[in-house]
């Protein structure tokens, strides 16, 4: 069974922190939270997801439905 790998950024400068599960293309799409997008394929399933103003969970865990 081949591994899977997650490719994890953080650029410090934009707070903007993005994860990606699978290295396949697609492209970002709102959530209900203003905060986060999801990154899908084609048929909707999810490649990742990233967040804005990250420093801003220092107070509460933010809590959003992929």
């Amino acid at each position: 069974m081949a591994e899977k790998r997650l490719k994890i950024w953080y650029d410090r400068e934009g707070d903007y922190l993005e994860v990606i599960f699978d290295q396949r293309s697609g492209y970002f799409r709102e959530t209900a939270n203003d905060q986060v997008m999801e990154k899908v394929d084609e048929r909707g399933n999810v490649l990742g997801f990233s967040v804005l103003k990250v420093s801003a969970l220092k107070k509460e865990p933010l809590e959003v439905a992929l």
